[in-house]
């Protein structure tokens, strides 16, 4: 059996064999995910409030945005030198991104005090504790992909494999406990024992590559070098972060809640599509980068990347048109959902379209080329300027022209086909601007 399995891996290369490897174990731990999203949390979370937990994430995720632009600031410093192993400087460079991100986390808790407040009460949900809890569930996010790169550098995948494996269960386990007594805050409670649990095992995973003396690794040289990178990572996370915030708060805040809740529903099943991506896109990175290194071209491993993306979201969305609605008739409070099963195959849909363009973005950033930002950050503002624009028009109605009001109530997003049509234009856009100036 080994024999047969070298043979395969010799014949499909390492890119693949890697990527299969780590899909097969990463899609056992979603089985348990599935049961969280598609169950659990129905389950608990009124479906008055089940809107709210994307948005809330989404908040999060956003207030957490400087220590993860950071963080992916020296993604490729961690490639190469890990790549050249020179585990004491990595070891250094190591504890000053984690020291950074202790800094950041103390200020966003400080923004966190004022705004979420004013967060909470556009979305209709009661603040308990969540303010600690989101932010919690969010840096510690951040701050695990920093471990998760080093082993991702070194190709210790089958070591990736297993610590997804063990996680899942820690998360449902931890749900489990926690949302019986108060159902939002346990979810992210459960949220954050993941990254938790990632930052301890991939700290054991790399015990003998950091049982090293530290080096030297800061001076005024790699400071001044890895500035310009932090101001553009940190252009392009905020605008892809206001356009993602924005997104998620008008479909809870502008749509019904029923509305919010169906788009919840049908993203748990339209996740699926982006179980292959998310495989794809962590085994890509070392191997473009080796790549571009060399100044060979990357196309030819996007393009088979791509297509086998976009087979399988295929493939996802195939079933739905026949099975959505009753499957989510089965499902906690399904009865309110079952007429959002339409939304299951279009959100594959969209899914598939962010998916590929995340392999090209992938592939730009680890050759270090930054000139699709260009275009995609205006993109991105220019995304939540107009959908503000179009759903919060309201409160200036005083102010503006009797016509440009009369046009955006016939063109305000009030439903979530509208919104669906919006998030699909934009993704189109976003998708062919990337393959238009995709790195050779």
């Amino acid at each position: 059996m080994r024999r047969k399995l070298q043979q395969l891996h010799d014949k499909i290369g390492d890119f693949w064999w890697y990527s299969l490897m780590l899909f097969l174990a990463c899609r056992a731990a979603d089985f348990l995910n599935a049961f969280v999203g598609l169950w659990l949390v129905p389950k608990y979370v009124d479906p008055a409030e089940l809107g709210a937990v994307m948005p809330l994430a989404n908040f999060a995720n956003f207030l957490a945005l400087p220590a993860a632009v950071f963080a992916n600031t020296f993604r490729n410093e961690f490639t190469r030198l890990t790549v050249s192993r020179e585990f004491g400087k990595l070891k250094t460079l190591m504890r000053g991104v984690f020291i950074a991100a202790a800094v950041f986390l103390f200020l966003a808790i400080v923004v966190s005090h004022f705004m979420l407040p004013h967060f909470l009460d556009r979305i209709r949900i009661a603040k308990g504790s969540l303010g600690i809890l989101i932010l919690a569930a969010s840096f510690l996010g951040t701050i695990a992909p920093i471990y998760s790169n080093a082993i991702q550098s070194l190709k210790k995948f089958r070591s990736y494999s297993v610590i997804n494996l063990l996680s899942a269960p820690i998360r449902l386990i931890t749900m489990l406990v926690a949302m019986p007594f108060r159902a939002l805050s346990g979810y992210f409670v459960g949220q954050a024992s993941t990254p938790a649990f990632n930052i301890v095992a991939s700290i054991f995973c790399l015990r003998h590559e950091l049982a090293v003396k530290a080096e030297p690794y800061w001076n005024r040289e790699v400071m001044r070098r890895f500035a310009r990178l932090f101001f553009i990572f940190a252009a392009m996370s905020v605008a892809g972060g206001v356009s993602s915030l924005v997104e998620m708060t008008v479909l809870r805040q502008r749509l019904p809640d029923i509305d919010s809740a169906g788009y919840y529903m049908a993203t748990r099943f339209s996740e699926i599509a982006s179980f292959l991506n998310a495989t794809l896109v962590f085994t890509l990175f070392p191997f473009t980068a080796e790549l571009a290194a060399k100044g060979k071209s990357m196309r030819p491993l996007l393009l088979k990347a791509s297509a086998a993306t976009l087979a399988f979201c295929a493939l996802v969305a195939l079933p739905f048109f026949f099975i959505g609605k009753p499957i989510l008739e089965f499902l906690p409070h399904g009865e309110q959902y079952a007429a959002y099963w339409w939304a299951i195959p279009w959100q594959i849909g969209v899914t598939a379209l962010s998916c590929v363009t995340g392999l090209y973005t992938t592939a730009a950033i680890s050759a270090e080329r930054f000139g699709y930002m260009k275009w995609m950050i205006p993109l991105n503002l220019l995304n939540a300027a107009l959908l503000l624009c179009i759903t919060g028009y309201g409160y200036f109605v005083s102010w503006l022209p009797t016509c440009l009001t009369n046009f955006l109530a016939v063109h305000n997003v009030t439903t979530l086909t509208a919104m669906l049509w919006w998030l699909t234009g934009i993704g189109v856009m976003r998708l062919a601007l990337m393959v238009w100036k995709c790195p050779k």
